[in-house]
């Protein structure tokens, strides 16, 4: 089924416990996206520092935890979750308008 960002939020939204307190679900949001990325970078290490399989579901599932606090710290910034990923998007074209190149990466305004 397909399911576009905002409708993503909206079902996030669903599982996010209480919002009314902004300072606790920004301080919440971070930590537990800080969190998650770690659990994604600690999955790559053991594939190749430890000599794991490489486990692609385990990675998609932490993706979607990831993905999960995004959409709350979005929301509790009163931003939808597609207007972070068009903004993020314009912020590429406009550092690299012909694609990623190391040069334009090394010698970018910023």
């Amino acid at each position: 089924m397909p399911l576009n960002l905002n409708e993503y939020q909206k079902l996030a939204l669903r599982t996010a416990g209480t919002r009314d307190d902004h300072d606790r679900t920004m301080l919440y949001t971070a930590l537990g996206l800080n969190g998650e990325a770690g659990e994604v970078a600690d999955l790559v290490k053991k594939v190749f520092f430890h000599g794991h399989d490489f486990d692609r579901d385990k990675l998609k599932k932490e993706l979607g935890d990831v993905l999960w606090y995004v959409a709350i710290m979005s929301d509790a910034l009163e931003m939808s979750l597609e207007e972070v990923a068009l903004h993020n998007v314009d912020k590429l074209r406009r550092r690299y308008p012909d694609g990623f190149s190391q040069e334009r990466s090394r010698n970018r305004e910023e």
